[in-house]
């Protein structure tokens, strides 16, 4: 498990890299952040709290619920590695798509 406080390490698990991707333009409730995954409540949780006491995350309360939000600032060292990482997956899942596409045109 990362280290609390650590960037570095809060950012090498991919399923944190994929939350701050979800909060990089957009501020969700941890609600809306955990349908995202097919993981338990407490393991989004675990991965919000780690991101937040890294600082690579801003929270804020409205009434009961936790709104999460990319910490843009401290995060932009970063930000060409998280952005490459980002379009390589995207590229990998366009190059799936069109295999499949094709493998359908043959049938």
């Amino acid at each position: 498990m990362a280290q609390l406080g650590d960037p570095l390490m809060a950012l090498a698990s991919p399923r944190r890299r994929e939350i701050v991707r979800l909060v990089w333009s957009d501020e969700l409730s941890a609600g809306d952040i955990a349908k995202a995954f097919d993981v338990s409540w407490p393991a989004i949780s675990q991965n919000l709290r780690v991101l937040h006491a890294a600082g690579l995350i801003r929270q804020r309360r409205v009434g009961t619920s936790r709104l999460y939000r990319a910490d843009r600032a401290a995060l932009k060292p970063l930000e060409p590695f998280l952005r490459k990482m980002w379009e390589r997956k995207i590229d990998r899942l366009r190059l799936l798509a069109e295999s499949e596409e094709r493998a359908k045109s043959k049938r």
